[in-house]
């Protein structure tokens, strides 16, 4: 069994409700959307080399950190993530899996924490997000909104009201980097009194916003 990859490091965490911690980093090669402000274009085609499971987990041991994020371009492109996610939680680690929402989340194991990007409209992306995914989150879960202007902001208050309103999944809101200040979303959010998370992409503030292994 082999995955393709796009690049393993160790960081730290730079959203999510565990930004700020060390975190390893699988990012796999390959996804199906290409949305407007991505961030990680590199990752969009399966270029990377091809590891197999074995090696990637060897890998993620040398950094001796516990928390694993699996991310992309989009981990559930391939089909091989799942076996991933469950050898790693078979080693101990907790997972969190960052998936841009337009794939069945129910593929991934339990055990883990399932981040759902639901694309807004801006992304130009928002048409394929797999809307049966909102019913089958749980409370450890999250979902992510990346906010680039009002009309995002508007739609995603909608969003949160018709589906998010009676649950625990946690909310998070970001600010499109270099496009929306984060301040004016900040703004925003205390005006409707939102019961959300405001995240601020960590690492874009800490290294080069472009930089890769970060």
């Amino acid at each position: 069994m082999s995955l393709n990859v796009c690049e393993i490091f160790s960081s730290i965490q730079g959203e999510s409700s565990c930004a700020g911690l060390p975190c390893a980093f699988v990012r796999l090669a390959g996804c199906n959307l290409r949305c407007r402000y991505c961030d990680t274009p590199y990752a969009q085609e399966k270029k990377g080399p091809d590891m197999t499971l074995d090696t990637i987990l060897d890998r993620v041991e040398t950094y001796g950190i516990k928390l694993v994020e699996v991310t992309g371009g989009e981990p559930l492109w391939q089909e091989e993530t799942p076996a991933l996610v469950d050898a790693l939680l078979k080693r101990g680690h907790s997972v969190l899996v960052e998936t841009n929402g337009s794939l069945d989340i129910s593929e991934l194991p339990e055990g883990i924490v399932r981040i759902m990007d639901i694309k807004c409209p801006s992304s130009g992306e928002s048409e394929h997000v797999l809307w049966d995914n909102l019913w089958k989150l749980r409370p450890e879960d999250e979902v992510k909104f990346v906010i680039s202007d009002r009309h995002d902001y508007e739609w995603t208050l909608g969003i949160i009201s018709e589906r998010f309103c009676h649950t625990k999944t946690k909310i998070l809101l970001s600010a499109v980097f270099g496009e929306l200040p984060p301040g004016q979303l900040v703004k925003w959010m205390l005006a409707d009194r939102l019961q959300a998370r405001f995240q601020l992409q960590m690492h874009k503030y800490i290294w080069p916003h472009d930089a890769r292994g970060v």
